[in-house]
């Protein structure tokens, strides 16, 4: 029998991971980090929070998580 893994390689906040997430909604709720004032940029471009669910993740994906933070 052989093991099947649905892990991938991805470079998460210029660091290399190994993630078995199907999508960003579920990375980012594997990680602890659903919450407000969180951006997610796939591949140099921003997706927007109601897009995480239907938003793949593949193989070599780039993903940088930001804290957004207000300012003045």
């Amino acid at each position: 029998m052989r093991f099947v893994s649905n892990a991938m390689r991805i470079i998460l906040n210029q660091q290399p991971q190994q993630v078995s997430a199907a999508t960003v909604a579920e990375l980012v709720a594997n990680l602890g980090q659903d919450k407000p004032g969180v951006a997610v940029a796939l591949n140099g471009q921003v997706v927007s929070k109601p897009r995480w669910g239907e938003t793949p993740l593949n193989e070599g994906d780039t993903l940088d998580l930001f804290s957004v933070i207000a300012g003045g």
